[in-house]
């Protein structure tokens, strides 16, 4: 219920765009609304865009866009797994499954769409699935275990994100796409064959012109093949539909209220329904365009238009919107904006294809000059720039828009004020740098924090970093550019050539001669001293627990391990290519039962002990040392992992050693330090087992030798590798990957992930291929001196800590109570950090 006065608003529907609405409406109503949201859904809004990364190791938490601490911050009432099942327009009411009846002042209908599953035979056979929620993904990689083929009916772009899973967890995929080309919406045929070409070269098999006609199965009841158009079959274990999808306006009809011909809610500029009260948007809506949008920038449009009307601002209604996309489907950009299949009368293209490199690129020009649409296929980087030309003329000819960088000097040019840089919230240029001048936002967190420009599918994050960049120099702004105040003219990339040109083995000493004058606080901060502390390791300056490089640590390089939320510690050994030695498991097993660990298999291929107090870890890594096991280095930012498949020796699919040449490269970066963790991976052949392209260096075996693929990482911002090179021999593949590593080490900023480097990377692949390939540079000898040094310098850490009393003497829980683990201590949470509650100790010794 509504507190007394308020608007009582009521959201059906808590996906991307419901979560937008009710972002915007508290922004423009705030204490003048109370807002209730009924979700069908058991959890809050989360980012459908980037569903495809729970594959790779992403949780619900990390996906979620709506958190406990918004709903309370503004009082609004979320029931989940609740679905709406009727609206009272007479009584401004609508019920729920449960039975609830919930009143309304205003509601809003935001329940999106659902798949479409075509209504062949056997389309709702056990092992069919859609691709549309947590809860199917989850379904999907359940089943997935017990499956060896996988198809997909749908070659857009659900369906390929949902083929570049299936393939991730291993499954031979086909791809059944009924239009003549992949991504028929959003491409020409040049691009669809370029796309079709580069998606068979990563293993999947696809087949365009072809309809579903039926699902077979066996005499379990479960999936055992399709049957197609044109007559063939195809075997497989496990089907996802994803044929596109259908708006939910089933509330709506039940209600009366007016649906289009095809479907959708049928509502006007301002969002509203015939029904005063109640307003409609997103995928479940027919826009006053006489369009249903299926993409989300879309939709965050209508969600504004939306809380605009029911807080009462005046802004212009929703005519239509931008329909561009840009993403990685496979591994492959693909961008699409504006007229990209030039339907326009008199319009011209201009095209570049590079068939060998994967490479398709076309520009589509009016006949008054103004630049309308394009496609990009496998080189994307200039859609940034493009998509916010479109409309307007070029400002330079269109012909230097599609070359490469390698086929001349990078094209620059202003962009005009008034292009939107942010589809996705519709951020124009000019806001952006009102953001800085006017609103002191002085780097790109700000600005995004203050416009929400590069919040959404993060596509223009790139292009607003340099338009905060330029206007802060345009304006005359003071920015730092170092490390931090105290070493405010300095990067950590400046830092690190410092130190290692001049032989620097201290803090003190770089402090002294580099640190900026009459900074606070001249000992340095939490920000300069672990950079510095990871600058000196990466160089081999000595052990990171001697001397003064002891107190440049945080926590976790302190006491070499991972410090838990329980105040505990983790203990990971290095298992190289996850081979291990049944003694190996014994020892590790022995050891986890002596000191009661909690046991843990990685996604990396290796066991995580957890439970470990400060003062076991010197003997548990005793009896680790002992048996042959070195730092696994989960503790600090340096090599982790290089995980591996089985390979040509056990599969019958592998065409390379993979565990081999993973075992060699994870023994050759062991205890690598560098800006952030480095996480790598190699598969035996292109069925990726190993899922080497979300990995920040990964390799794929070829029939030919080795493919190598940079710049990929999981988590938050999940994003494919790019292939840097390809059918390398073994020498060639490691000494590439060495000059990447140290050249990443000697120019990456701190606490950047090799995909941000990349990405943040002027003349991006192209340069990063001419520098540590073809040595255009001329420092392809100092990266391989500096990683030769590496190798011949590298010393287990947990081993020479051992052998040094002075060093073990740290690894006590308290300082006055060196001795055994006083059990009458606890451990507890304050303010997100663990720390060891030491009154209760006093309290109990009586003191």
């Amino acid at each position: 219920m509504s507190d007394v006065g308020k608007t009582n608003v009521v959201l059906v529907g808590h996906g991307m765009v419901g979560q937008r609405f009710v972002e915007a409406l508290v922004e423009q109503a705030g204490g003048r609304v109370a807002v209730t949201v009924l979700a069908e859904e058991p959890r809050r809004a989360y980012d459908r865009v980037h569903l495809t990364s729970w594959f790779s190791g992403t949780t619900a938490e990390e996906l979620s866009l709506c958190s406990a601490e918004f709903a309370r911050q503004h009082q609004m009432d979320i029931r989940l797994g609740d679905p709406v099942e009727a609206i009272d327009r007479i009584g401004r009411t609508v019920t729920t499954r449960a039975g609830r009846s919930v009143p309304y002042d205003v509601l809003v209908l935001a329940t999106g769409s659902y798949p479409f599953v075509p209504p062949v035979p056997g389309h709702d056979a056990d092992g069919c699935f859609v691709y549309r929620t947590i809860e199917d993904v989850e379904a999907i990689e359940a089943a997935a275990r017990g499956a060896r083929v996988g198809a997909v009916v749908g070659g857009g772009l659900l369906g390929l994100e949902a083929a570049g899973a299936l393939t991730a967890m291993g499954l031979e995929t086909h791809v059944v796409e009924f239009a003549p080309r992949l991504m028929a919406i959003q491409v020409d045929d040049g691009g669809g064959e370029v796309l079709r070409r580069k998606v068979e070269e990563l293993g999947v098999t696809v087949h365009t012109g072809a309809g579903t006609q039926a699902v077979t199965t066996g005499a379990d009841g479960r999936v055992s093949g399709m049957t197609l158009s044109d007559g063939s079959e195809l075997a497989a274990d496990l089907v996802v539909f994803s044929a596109g999808v259908r708006p939910r306006d089933q509330l709506a009809r039940a209600a009366g209220l007016a649906v289009g011909e095809r479907g959708g809610i049928v509502v006007d500029e301002r969002c509203r329904t015939a029904d005063p009260h109640i307003l409609a948007i997103g995928e479940c809506a027919l826009a006053a365009d006489g369009r249903v949008y299926g993409l989300v920038a879309p939709g965050y449009a209508m969600a504004e238009v939306a809380a605009a009307e029911i807080g009462g601002a005046g802004t212009d209604g929703f005519t239509g919107a931008d329909l561009s996309t840009k993403l990685k489907l496979l591994g492959v950009e693909v961008a699409s904006f504006g007229d990209a299949h030039g339907a326009a009368e008199g319009c011209v293209e201009v095209l570049y294809s590079n068939t060998r490199a994967g490479v398709y690129k076309k520009l589509v020009i009016g006949a008054d000059g103004r630049l309308l649409g394009g496609v990009l296929v496998g080189d994307a980087e200039a859609y940034g720039t493009l998509r916010p030309l479109t409309g307007g003329a070029l400002p330079v000819p269109a012909e230097q828009l599609v070359l490469p960088a390698s086929m001349g000097a990078p094209v620059r040019f202003e962009l005009p004020d008034q292009a939107v840089v942010c589809s996705c919230h519709a951020v124009t240029k000019a806001v952006i740098r009102n953001a800085v001048t006017t609103h002191d936002c002085l780097d790109l967190p700000a600005v995004k924090k203050c416009t929400k420009a590069g919040t959404g599918c993060g596509s223009c994050v790139k292009l607003i970093g340099s338009i905060v960049t330029e206007e802060l120099a345009a304006a005359g702004i003071e920015s730092m550019r170092g490390l931090c105040e105290h070493f405010a003219e300095h990067t950590r990339a400046e830092l690190y050539e410092i130190v290692r040109v001049k032989g620097i083995t201290s803090f003190t000493r770089l402090i002294d001669e580099h640190g900026s004058t009459g900074a606070p606080g001249g000992d340095g901060c939490d920000v300069c001293k672990p950079t510095v502390g990871s600058i000196l390791a990466s160089l081999a300056q000595g052990h990171i627990l001697d001397g003064e490089q002891a107190a440049l640590q945080d926590t976790n390089d302190h006491f070499l391990a991972n410090i838990q939320r329980n105040g505990s510690y983790s203990v990971v050994p290095r298992i190289p290519g996850g081979e291990i030695t049944p003694e190996g498991l014994i020892t590790i097993g022995e050891i986890a039962r002596d000191f009661g660990l909690y046991t843990k298999i990685t996604g990396g291929q290796r066991i995580d002990l957890f439970g470990a107090t400060v003062d076991q870890l010197p003997q548990i890594w005793k009896r680790l040392v002992a048996a042959g096991f070195e730092s696994g280095h989960a503790y600090g930012k340096a090599l982790r992992t290089v995980k591996s498949c089985v390979g040509e020796s056990w599969c019958r699919y592998g065409v390379q050693d993979s565990v081999g040449l993973a075992i060699e490269l994870e023994l050759r970066y062991r205890g690598l330090r560098s800006p952030h963790k480095l996480k790598s991976a190699v598969s035996g052949c292109a069925r990726e087992c190993a899922e080497a392209q979300s990995k920040d260096f990964g390799v794929i075996a070829t029939a030919e030798g080795w493919n190598l693929y940079v710049g990929g990482n999981g988590g938050m911002t999940p994003r494919h590798a790019d292939l840097l090179a390809s059918d390398l021999d073994r020498d060639t593949l490691i000494r590439t990957i060495d000059r990447f590593l140290m050249f990443y080490i000697r120019t990456a900023d701190r606490l950047e992930r090799t995909a941000s480097w990349v990405e943040r990377m002027e003349g991006g692949l192209d340069h990063l291929r001419a520098v540590i390939i073809d040595d255009s540079l001329g420092i392809c000898a100092d990266l391989d001196e500096l990683m030769d040094r590496h190798i011949g310098t590298y010393r287990d850490e947990w081993a020479e800590t051992l052998a040094d009393p002075d060093r073990v003497r740290r690894f006590v829980s308290f300082v006055n109570a060196p001795g055994i683990p006083d059990p009458t201590v606890r451990f507890t949470a304050e303010r997100d950090q663990i720390k060891p509650v030491l009154f209760e100790k006093l309290e109990v010794r009586g003191r």
